[in-house]
């Protein structure tokens, strides 16, 4: 079993966690999430601590185990603190602007993008070319910015577009005459 599946997870105080069969739910100060459980996966809870065991031997079901561990660890993390990734946008002319459920970009394209901000999701522009997104579900919050970021990828000789505020875009140097 792989040593993430094997460290137990901790509830923190205020959220409420409940499993009905196979379905785990988790409601704290920022949100509610669920998750169905892995038919491979047997989940144990003692007071405020869940432990995570394969149900066999099998490699998949040992696989599977600190996969579900971890999402698990995601929601309760959701539902008690949030999760927020930060987007930048490099060049001439590219701006965003939030209004309300609606994300208006200027990309250098022929025409503005608009992008409607799903449910559970805060989209927030500090400033022209800074994106926030903020939520309690990880996996919508990397979707979103996945989607945007779509709209303009950084390219390789400029390196305008849209990028995530830690990512590196490696250069390549122009053609030369």
């Amino acid at each position: 079993m792989s040593r993430i599946a094997k460290k137990p997870i901790e509830l923190p105080n205020g959220v409420e966690f409940s499993v009905k069969g196979s379905e785990l739910s988790a409601k704290g100060p920022k949100g509610y999430l669920s998750v169905t459980l892995h038919d491979a996966v047997k989940l144990t809870q003692e007071g405020n601590v869940l432990t995570f065991s394969p149900k066999d031997s099998r490699q998949s079901s040992l696989a599977v185990t600190g996969t579900m561990r971890s999402v698990v660890s995601n929601i309760v993390e959701g539902v008690t603190n949030g999760f927020e990734k930060k987007l930048l946008l490099v060049g001439v002319g590219y701006r965003a602007q939030a209004q309300g459920k609606q994300l208006n970009l200027s990309l250098g394209l022929s025409h503005p993008v608009n992008f409607q901000v799903p449910e559970g999701i805060e989209i927030e522009t500090p400033s022209a070319t800074e994106i926030v997104v903020r939520g309690c579900d990880k996996q919508k919050i990397g979707q979103v910015c996945a989607e945007i970021r779509g709209y303009r990828p950084p390219e390789p000789y400029k390196g305008k577009g849209v990028k995530y505020a830690d990512e590196q875009v490696v250069r390549k140097e122009a053609k030369k005459k």
